[in-house]
């Protein structure tokens, strides 16, 4: 059985003794998540499985939208930190995840960090983007995007931007049709309850 105590070097102590500056990232991802996501970001640079980690993290994120007994694993706080080390490397070794990202979800478990994981994803993908030389744009739907629709967005983006753009797409079913996307501090909203709403606005003033 995982112990939280086996979980060794050199992840841990990448993270605990703070090696990483985010300021030094130019700001690019901030706050505990982004300091786990600078940490593993360094770590698949150096052993030459950026592409494999990002295929473990969306393989992580699939996960989490789709399995209600996963999410509940990494974010209950009654499961037991060994429990936790011990489901989640069983489930990333299933899933035929790389030795990296088995560790460093190992790590996360030790720390009690699990509940992070999806805003480290989101981290990782923003510094994997900068390195590309892309834009990372948050987008959220009423309904998920097909792959047809987001190839769109993406040509659509990168005419209004000039660069590439990586998208990291959520749902959040209250909308009422449209899109909300963020790049940077810019947010470009086209959904159709913001056109409501600031309809209705505009209506109390027409008595």
């Amino acid at each position: 059985m995982y112990q939280a105590s086996h979980i060794v070097e050199p992840i841990g102590s990448v993270i605990n003794q703070g090696t990483f500056d985010v300021t030094s990232q130019k700001a690019i991802v901030s706050g505990l998540s982004g300091r786990y996501a600078l940490a593993m970001f360094d770590l698949a640079i150096e052993n030459n499985a950026l592409q494999a980690v990002e295929s473990d993290f969306a393989g992580l994120s699939g996960m989490l939208a789709d399995s209600d007994d996963f999410n509940t694993l990494v974010s209950s706080p009654v499961i037991s930190r060994d429990d936790q080390l011990a489901g989640v490397s069983a489930v990333a070794e299933k899933a035929g995840f790389s030795p990296l990202t088995v560790k460093f979800l190992g790590v996360l478990a030790a720390n009690r960090r699990l509940m992070s994981v999806s805003g480290i994803i989101r981290s990782f993908d923003q510094l994997l983007a900068n390195h590309r030389g892309e834009v990372s744009a948050e987008v959220v739907s009423a309904a998920k995007l097909t792959a047809a629709q987001i190839k769109s967005l993406e040509k659509n983006l990168k005419s209004a931007i000039g660069r590439d753009v990586a998208i990291d797409q959520n749902v959040d079913e209250s909308l009422l049709g449209g899109l909300k996307v963020k790049v940077g501090s810019r947010m470009i909203d086209s959904s159709l309850k913001t056109k409501l709403d600031n309809l209705a606005i505009a209506m109390k003033g027409v008595q």
